[in-house]
């Protein structure tokens, strides 16, 4: 069967170099990749046909974003990376075979939770499934990941985002 790969911007970062026509993206990484070289890759993969700018429908992006908020990491997780994840559940479900290209941590932790195969260019990946919570410094209270202050309501201190090891 044929993988269709889909790329994060750290796969053109650290040098990925597209041989087949089945690699999408998303339009919202050209904004991540800076560096020169990483855009002439990006680009000439579009240019040569081998790589399809494909964006999502809202369906996709709040389907994600339902599965994301369960372990914290939308958190931790950008628009184009929400939007990366929500690509490879999209095409798995027209029945495609995909596997996502990215060094990214937490887009990796999201994947393998959601059963999605992945791998990096520069990094082995990662081994182990984390949740994410929002942690007063101080008192330790938990906060809902939607709480929209940087301070506890009860003791004033800062909040913060504590991993937490899932067990599988």
């Amino acid at each position: 069967m044929e993988i269709f790969y889909i790329l994060d911007a750290s796969a053109f970062i650290n040098g990925f170099h597209p041989t087949s026509k089945n690699n999408y993206t998303v339009p919202e990484i050209t904004a991540e990749i800076k560096d020169f070289e990483s855009r002439m890759l990006y680009d000439s993969a579009v240019d040569d046909g081998k790589l399809t700018v494909q964006d999502i429908t809202d369906e996709y992006l709040e389907k994600t974003e339902r599965i994301i908020s369960k372990s914290g990491d939308i958190l931790r997780l950008s628009l184009p990376d929400k939007k990366i994840i929500a690509l490879a559940l999209m095409l798995k479900d027209e029945g495609k075979d995909v596997k996502v290209i990215s060094d990214d941590y937490t887009i990796q932790n999201t994947l393998k939770i959601m059963d999605i195969p992945y791998s990096g260019i520069i990094t082995d990946g990662i081994k182990e499934i984390y949740n994410w919570k929002k942690v007063c410094q101080g008192c330790k209270k938990e906060f809902e990941e939607n709480y929209p202050f940087d301070d506890c309501d009860v003791c004033g201190s800062r909040i913060f985002k504590k991993r937490i090891k899932v067990k599988e």
